[in-house]
């Protein structure tokens, strides 16, 4: 459970990225919702977090700008969603610096949130 000040920035960043014509329109399918369920959340996670670490966090990743495929996997819907799937929509949206390794606790920052909106959507 996310503690009250989490969750309001969540719904602040939420309300943010509603704004953005490409980020809303984003949104689960009924086979992603399937996925999730069938996989559970703890392997969800897991899978983001391998995503994150691997596809995000080097200081200059593998194919940068295309590396997250646009549909699929729950975790990569979520990451264009919330402006998470590349280092130039992590600098532009969330300040995350270019040409540096995003270091562990901010990848769980990301993770978390990328979570959440998961949550949000699996809700509706």
């Amino acid at each position: 459970m996310r503690d009250e000040v989490t969750q309001k920035r969540y719904e602040a960043a939420f309300a943010r990225l509603a704004k953005s014509k490409f980020r809303s329109r984003f949104h689960l399918s009924a086979s992603g919702k399937s996925l999730v369920n069938e996989k559970g959340w703890a392997t969800i996670r897991a899978h983001c977090e391998d995503f994150v670490r691997t596809r995000l966090a080097p200081a200059y990743p593998q194919r940068d700008g295309r590396q997250t495929p646009m549909r699929g996997h729950p975790v990569f819907v979520a990451q264009h969603a919330c402006a998470c799937c590349c280092r130039d929509c992590l600098a532009k949206w969330w300040h995350v610096p270019r040409g540096v390794e995003i270091p562990a606790e901010r990848q769980r920052g990301i993770v978390d949130f990328l979570m959440a909106w998961i949550e949000k959507e699996m809700k509706k």
